[in-house]
């Protein structure tokens, strides 16, 4: 066993390495420095509790079993897969928050807590255990939309779910679950288990009520707010273990999760009250409205690479399509045969596209795309009207025009503006709509041709066309 003080001083260091890490991946250039940092200071808060732990066994099998598990699964997990694995973690967090206050109330001197427990212990135990029931479920919820698993159960549907009452229903659960919370912190020794039961039932059930009503175009704010859920779980099981790593730890999840989805929220011209009382996103997959009665110039790969290489200047759109057909290794030999043309190719990243923050930036990324070429929104938009050719990806809302006329479901919402590009290539699969569910005039311009097909497929036979 090693002294308070240097355990204390472990966690610190640890701390300042979270930071560090932190600050490391607010850019691409030091975001491998701070993914280094993150792992030498996890490794050292886990070395130091296993430092004090009195059943050391116990602690480095549960790692063995975790970390074998983890890295199976990250093996096995595609690049498209990982919004859902991140909904996944983040259930495991809020479940570990619940598991610990169970452990807590069983024994609390054995996680140095006094017996009776304390109100103010019981009041973290409370916070901790509801926030991460509601992380659990909620994430599970996700998890299910973001999977597809809509045809095993209407609450895995990327549609809201929604009913007549349901702010009301959630209301009253609210109120009922802060009673029972009431009665646990007022209960006597003994009985308290009775009110941490029924507030723990109630609010998973609030997590699965607060999740189903969101539409799959509100899920990447979906993520980063359970992401901070999951941060605050941890925070308020860590006052309770009085354990400053957890507190610290959790803290930094949670603020930069609650950062982030207010980031994602003004990208997508939409409140953070808005997202939770749901109602926006349709069906992936569903035609688009009024689709049937327009027409669409159409072209093959060959006459893309055409458009291309007789271009000054590109820019290439990156969305979901293009995570579905893993096209970004396909895409830069693309780009760089383009390059060896003397084209200019940029590509042009929405905060919001793809399925989850940073999306976009993380395939490009595994590509090694160079990060010179990867433009965000604010810094590219004003070049659309003087590029010669936009090529759009399997991108659908972020690059829709209808977000600058008012009425429009997405009204506000900030987009690329691929519109304004002389000539615009969009290679889908199909003319669907995307996660909105509304048409896109951008497919029925003049200037517009559609090169349809798989995303990969498409950017490999014109990069043969290029050769």
């Amino acid at each position: 066993m090693i002294s308070p003080n240097v355990v204390a001083i472990c966690y610190l260091i640890a701390s300042v390495l979270f930071i560090l890490s932190l600050r490391g991946l607010s850019h691409p250039l030091s975001a491998r420095r701070g993914n280094l940092f993150g792992m030498v200071g996890m490794t050292i808060a886990v070395l130091t509790t296993f430092a004090v732990t009195e059943r050391l066994d116990i602690a480095l099998g549960m790692l063995a079993l975790g970390g074998i598990t983890g890295m199976v699964i990250a093996r096995r997990v595609q690049m498209t897969q990982m919004p859902e694995l991140v909904a996944a973690m983040h259930s495991l967090v809020g479940l570990a928050a619940v598991l610990i206050a169970i452990a807590v109330l069983t024994d609390p001197l054995a996680f140095g807590v006094d017996y009776p427990i304390p109100a103010g212990n019981l009041v973290e135990l409370f916070i901790g255990t509801v926030v991460g029931a509601i992380t659990f479920s909620g994430s599970v919820i996700a998890f299910g939309k973001l999977a597809g698993l809509g045809k095993y159960g209407r609450v895995f549907s990327s549609s809201p779910v929604t009913f007549p009452g349901q702010h009301w229903v959630n209301l009253v659960l609210a109120i009922a679950m802060v009673g029972f919370g009431v009665w646990f912190v007022n209960e006597i020794p003994g009985e308290a288990w009775r009110p941490f039961q029924a507030l723990t039932g109630i609010a998973f059930l609030l997590g699965v009520l607060i999740i189903i009503p969101i539409g799959g175009a509100d899920m990447p704010v979906v993520i980063s707010m359970l992401n901070s859920y999951s941060g605050w779980a941890a925070a308020g099981i860590g006052f309770s273990l009085n354990n400053s790593m957890l507190i610290i730890a959790g803290s930094l999840v949670g603020s930069s999760g609650a950062i982030l989805s207010y980031i994602m929220c003004k990208a997508m011209n939409r409140s953070f009250i808005s997202v939770i009382l749901g109602g926006f996103g349709a069906e992936e997959g569903t035609s688009a409205t009024g689709s049937e009665k327009k027409t669409v110039k159409s072209g093959s790969a060959d006459d893309a690479a055409f458009l291309l290489s007789n271009a000054d200047t590109v820019i290439i759109v990156p969305g979901y399509g293009l995570a579905v057909g893993r096209a970004q290794h396909a895409v830069k030999e693309m780009a760089h045969k383009l390059t060896a043309k003397g084209v200019t190719v940029r590509y042009a990243i929405h905060p919001v596209a793809g399925r989850m923050p940073g999306h976009m930036n993380v395939l490009l990324a595994e590509a090694e795309v160079p990060y010179e070429q990867v433009v965000e929104m604010d810094d590219i938009n004003s070049d659309f009207g003087a590029t010669d050719v936009a090529f759009v990806l399997g991108a659908n809302d972020v690059v829709n025009p209808l977000a600058e006329q008012k009425g429009s479901p997405i009204y506000g919402m900030p987009i690329l503006e691929a519109h304004k590009a002389r000539t615009v290539l969009v290679n889908k699969r199909s003319m669907a709509s995307g996660y909105a569910g509304i048409d896109n005039p951008l497919f029925y311009m003049d200037r517009t041709m559609m090169v349809f097909g798989d995303a990969k497929k498409v950017v490999e036979d014109i990069v043969k066309a290029l050769e």
